[in-house]
């Protein structure tokens, strides 16, 4: 009976040690250990993002699109600013914000040929507005005789843009003999240039009336 109890005893014994010990986890080893610093928001990590210059625009298109796309992502004060600047930069002449139409030393030169003249054409929007003014009134005898001045006047603006046309046109080609310089465009443009009033031609003429343009 004795040898039974010790034999139990040693029995328990080895099982107890054959039982492998229990350790708690570390309450701190099972967290995710922090960066250190807050979470950037999307935007931010938008704008921190870098890569390759992409190319600049192959055509007006393409510029019109990337144009849009830059829009898009900036507020209402942001662009209210941006078209402020490209009009301030086009009324200056900058090349780079004029239409194509009015770009290049040619157009340029033809501008100023024109600014510096003083032409009966550019009382051409007064005179509308006065004709329509006259067609609204009553009295047939003023529409009459607003139908009869406004047929001089054209006749007249007609003449000079004649006129005018071959004098930018005979000017550009000896300023510029390598250029192909067409007559009917140049004196188109000219007339156009010469119909618009001064304050609102653009870009700003750069020379006054009565200036020598060389």
């Amino acid at each position: 009976m004795r040898f039974l109890r010790r034999s139990s005893d040693e029995s328990a014994t080895a099982v107890d040690d054959t039982v492998p010990e229990v350790v708690a986890d570390d309450p701190d080893k099972s967290r995710t250990p922090g960066k250190g610093r807050p979470t950037p928001k999307r935007r931010e990590a938008q704008g921190r993002r870098t890569g390759p210059v992409p190319p600049p625009p192959r055509t007006q298109r393409e510029a019109l699109k990337r144009a849009r796309g830059n829009k898009s992502k900036m507020t209402k004060e942001d662009r209210r600013a941006a078209s402020a600047d490209r009009r301030a930069k086009m009324l200056a002449g900058d090349e780079k914000y004029l239409l194509p139409r009015d770009r290049g030393p040619v157009k340029a030169y033809i501008r100023d040929l024109v600014d510096s003249r003083r032409n009966l054409m550019g009382l051409f929007m007064p005179l509308a507005i006065l004709v329509f003014i006259a067609l609204l009134t009553p009295l047939v005898v003023v529409q009459q005789y607003a139908t009869l001045v406004t047929t001089f006047m054209l006749l007249a603006m007609v003449l000079e843009g004649i006129v005018l046309g071959r004098i930018v046109t005979k000017r550009v080609r000896a300023k510029f003999p390598t250029e192909p310089i067409r007559g009917l465009s140049i004196g188109w443009y000219s007339f156009i240039r010469a119909s618009q009033l001064r304050k609102l031609r653009v870009p700003k003429p750069r020379v006054s009336p009565g200036d020598t343009v060389k």
